[in-house]
């Protein structure tokens, strides 16, 4: 039987939702705990690592051919390496205040396993132009996670979102929010409401199935 051609749409939307890496496959979860006490600091690392992820999947891509199978693995982490060096520099050159704020986990982009993943499950096996695509639409899924938890945990934990004052002098923030505990917690709570939209969605799916089949 031959095999399917990956639809380009389809590799794309699939990062987003059907396979986000964080509310899904449950990757990267160092950066989302550890980076997320502020919207601001995770649109930095969303935007870090969707650099690093696009660059590397498409010149992965581009030298599959040439990347002996022996040394694949270590090929990868070379190259993954060179492009967080890269945005760690230039975030240290043009945003001192926030690369001091994250601290080293924009070097510790490169043991991310949501990117490794990516260049030996699908840049490593298909063109360029998917490669493309299957990376932007993972990097845009881990972006908007990390931008959900970053939120959820400014706005309560400080009473802001980037810097604006949302609830006025009488708000109480919840300190705990932008701790630790509060990471955890508001990531139990964000793939609880996404796993409960995706059960919700199987059983319409289910209910519409048994409906054409009675009609039938």
């Amino acid at each position: 039987m031959p095999k399917t051609k990956p639809d380009a749409y389809q590799e794309f939307i699939k990062g987003l939702w059907r396979e986000n890496p964080v509310f899904v496959q449950v990757l990267g979860m160092c950066p989302m705990l550890a980076v997320t006490n502020s919207a601001e600091n995770a649109i930095v690392m969303g935007g870090a690592t969707f650099f690093v992820l696009v660059g590397s999947s498409c010149l992965v891509s581009a030298l599959q051919r040439w990347i002996p199978r022996q040394v694949r693995i270590a090929t990868y982490i070379i190259i993954i390496a060179t492009f967080v060096t890269v945005i760690d520099l230039s975030l240290e050159s043009l945003l001192p205040r926030l690369h001091k704020e994250l601290g080293p986990f924009i070097p510790l982009i490169v043991v991310n396993c949501m990117i490794l993943g990516r260049q030996e499950a699908f840049a490593s096996r298909h063109s360029v132009r998917l490669a493309l695509v299957d990376a932007l639409g993972m990097a845009i899924g881990f972006f908007f996670a990390l931008f959900a938890l970053g939120s959820v945990r400014e706005i309560l934990g400080v009473g802001s979102l980037l810097g604006v004052n949302l609830f006025g002098p009488n708000f109480e923030p919840w300190v705990i929010m932008i701790l630790p505990p509060g990471g955890f917690l508001t990531l139990g709570l964000l793939l609880l409401f996404f796993n409960w939209l995706k059960e919700r969605k199987e059983q319409l799916l289910r209910r519409l199935d048994a409906m054409e089949a009675q009609g039938q």
